[in-house]
């Protein structure tokens, strides 16, 4: 069946400064939740917006979408073709760009593109007008772009029927909604949204648009939506000290952690630090003269006892001196920037609050989480039905990790994490209870745990379960001398409880717990061998092995086993492929199974090859329902046109999503090579056949990695009923 023709939507902004970039991102980055594949067009540039250098729209969607769009028509020969009213020469030009944005390949492209309008500004005074034959010559669906300021929802929903008109109004059947950026004020009693792992199921049919609805009469749902509503948040419009001391032209004392701290808030410090105390919060640029070492010392001091400061930007052109500066050595060498600038501390100030919002084409880690925010707070729902028929689907990353959330809200497991005063692990609790993903148990003592989320600025909800162990270990000796019967004694058991790991796998396999996560700072044989002791395997199974979610750039597979079994035979490799087989359909990846060797088919031999070939013919018997092929290379079974050539009636080669590797050696070499070559994210291991959930973490996992880990673990609980 041919693929549909490409459509696309036309963002188009209600005026300066309303997001209209992020907007674009988020937009996408939503569209690969539901499995279409979209591409970026920014037809033309503007120079006055943007500033010298590349395109920033476009090297954003290059950065944070890894998309390959076409650059801008230059400003210059934009205006020239205008004077010279030559419109439809114009217009040929977006078509030309649109078609590269699309891609040589029919079959490749995108299933559609979205398209950055122009913004109206004094320079731009055309820009309605181009707008609206874009939208024409492109054949594109409108999406308007405004500032979510509801101070005044009668003027906002003026505003939006006001740039609808060129479009034929709001009830055309090209203009499809809008997306209010920077919603202020937020609902009474709405706290700011999480950034981190945010839920991609946004429904903007509340509130909101009901209010403005009484205004806009034909925001109604049907012909023109409410598509998003995207709350402000103070993280997002966060410049990195690095980004200050370049508005500003500021010249480095100390770089240290510039280019990672975030500026949350300023505060000028004028009043003896006595009296200003109350400035030193985490996130907070504390600008002060050069001269008052008074305010230098506080702001070192306060570094020092755990408040991580943005940093310090001394004004006056004044410097403190080197005895000040070693004093303050130890903070420095914690990465606390400090900057100097020639100007006062009221125009500084001045400056400060002045700055662009824009986000830097260098600062990854902001358009990231930006773009991500914004996806999570548009309506999926109606996306979905509106644009996604007959679209081919995926499972891509971001549907990966969007169903893994959803799925885990449904199964509300109760999950122990050993590591219960681990900074990252305390947050992604706070994540996951707040956000309904599991009833989280942290193990630890609760002053130690409170005093890291007062240190990390982490509000800890109502409900995060927090348990001493002291208070605890005692009652698991019994149980687990008896499950370790002739193996251990009292004093044994007693002794191996005071490793909060063993501790947590004992309620696991008391059923006091759903599933164990660890391993932010102890390695994978710490948190697997009690599992092998204590839990045991599944009835169903007889070896335990794992595997990882590998989040490639179009979709997501599964690998396995790269963790656990170093040589397995072809009874244990067979056992693994129906495991991970398994495993796979369980996360809604539909299982093409691979059996990797370095031979496809029948061309090679020797005990290896012969062991993949068992291995499939037992796979096969015992699960005739899956699909299952081996052996083969790796490239037959990934790449289509490899697969063709190499194994033309295989119903997996070409296709293959789950990929079982004939030993530890290949598997796990090859999961990291692809992991670190083509900067793929990996989630797992996953361990599978044991018969409680235990699942291990990388010790150099993010905030993220546990989240989604925790998650995936409550699924596994949830399976097993």
């Amino acid at each position: 069946m041919s693929r549909p023709d490409p459509r696309t939507l036309l963002l188009v902004p209600t005026g300066t400064g309303v997001g209209l970039t992020s907007a674009c991102l988020g937009l996408i980055r939503a569209l690969d939740t539901l499995g279409l594949k979209a591409g970026f067009l920014r037809p033309f540039r503007q120079d006055e917006l943007n500033g010298p250098g590349p395109d920033r729209s476009t090297a954003l969607a290059r950065t944070t979408l890894g998309l390959t769009p076409p650059e801008p028509l230059p400003q210059a020969r934009l205006e020239r073709l205008l004077r010279d009213d030559r419109v439809d020469e114009l217009m040929e030009e977006a078509v030309a760009r649109h078609a590269q944005a699309m891609g040589d390949d029919p079959e490749a492209g995108p299933d559609l593109v979205v398209v950055e309008g122009l913004v109206a500004s004094p320079q731009s005074s055309y820009a309605g007008q181009l707008n609206a034959e874009l939208a024409r010559a492109l054949d594109a669906r409108v999406i308007l772009v405004a500032d979510g300021n509801l101070d005044d929802p009668r003027q906002l929903a003026e505003q939006l029927d006001l740039h609808a008109q060129p479009f034929d109004g709001v009830r055309s059947t090209r203009t499809l909604g809008c997306i209010l950026m920077r919603v202020r004020p937020l609902p009474e009693g709405d706290a700011a949204a999480s950034l981190s792992a945010p839920a991609l199921a946004a429904s903007t049919n509340g509130a909101l648009a009901d209010t403005l609805r009484r205004y806009l009469p034909a925001l109604d749902g049907q012909q023109f939506r409410l598509i998003g509503a995207v709350p402000w948040h103070d993280a997002l419009s966060a410049p990195r000290v690095l980004d200050v001391a370049r508005a500003l032209g500021a010249e480095f004392l100390h770089e240290g952690e510039a280019a990672t701290r975030r500026v949350m808030g300023t505060s000028l410090c004028a009043r003896s630090a006595s009296r200003a105390l109350h400035v030193f919060k985490p996130g907070r640029l504390i600008v002060s003269p050069g001269d008052r070492d008074d305010i230098l010392l506080a702001a070192a001091l306060a570094t020092m006892n755990g408040v991580p400061l943005a940093g310090v930007l001394l004004t006056h052109g004044e410097q403190p001196g080197e005895a000040m500066v070693e004093i303050c050595r130890p903070a420095l060498r914690s990465g606390l920037p400090v900057l100097a600038v020639e100007s006062d501390s009221f125009v500084t100030a001045k400056r400060l609050d002045r700055m662009a919002n824009d986000i830097p084409i260098d600062d990854a880690e902001r358009a990231e989480q930006v773009t991500r925010f914004v996806a999570g707070h548009l309506d999926l729902p109606w996306l979905k039905e509106t644009l996604s028929r007959g679209y081919p689907r995926r499972l891509s990353p971001a549907a990966f990790r969007h169903q893994l959330v959803h799925l885990a809200q449904q199964a509300e497991r109760r999950i122990v994490l050993p590591e219960g005063d681990e900074p990252r692990t305390v947050e992604a609790a706070a994540i996951c209870q707040r956000r309904g993903i599991a009833r989280c148990v942290l193990l630890g003592r609760r002053e130690a745990i409170e005093e890291v989320a007062r240190s990390r600025g982490i509000e800890l909800p109502e409900g995060l379960e927090i348990l001493d162990p002291e208070g605890i270990r005692s009652r698991y000796v019994a149980p687990m001398v008896e499950r370790r019967r002739g193996k251990l004694n009292a004093i044994t058991a007693e002794d191996q409880l005071q490793d909060n790991v063993v501790l947590g796998t004992m309620m696991l396999a008391e059923g006091e717990v759903d599933g164990l996560v660890s391993g932010a700072v102890h390695t994978t044989a710490n948190t697997v061998r009690p599992a092998f002791q204590l839990i045991k395997t599944s009835p169903d199974y007889r070896q335990v092995s794992s595997i990882f979610f590998m989040l490639l750039p179009e979709q997501v597979v599964v690998y396995g086993d790269c963790a656990v079994n170093p040589d397995p035979d072809a009874e244990t490799l067979a056992e693994i492929a129906i495991q991970s087989a398994r495993s796979a359909a369980a996360f809604g990846i539909e299982p093409r199974v691979a059996m990797i060797s370095y031979s496809t088919g029948e061309s090679g031999s020797g005990a290896d090859v012969e062991k993949v070939r068992q291995a499939t013919r037992l796979a096969r018997e015992r699960a005739p329902e899956l699909c299952i092929d081996g052996p083969l290379q790796y490239d037959a079974a990934a790449i289509e046109s490899v697969g063709r050539q190499k194994a033309p009636d295989s119903p997996v080669a070409g296709r293959a999503t789950v990929f079982v590797f004939p030993d530890l050696n290949t598997g796990n070499t090859t999961y990291k090579a692809v992991q670190r070559s083509a900067h793929v994210v990996s989630v797992g291991p996953m361990l599978q056949g044991l018969k409680q959930p235990v699942n291990d973490l990388s010790r150099g996992a993010l905030v993220d990695d546990i989240v989604y880990t925790i998650a995936l673990t409550a699924i596994q609980a949830a399976q097993g009923d």
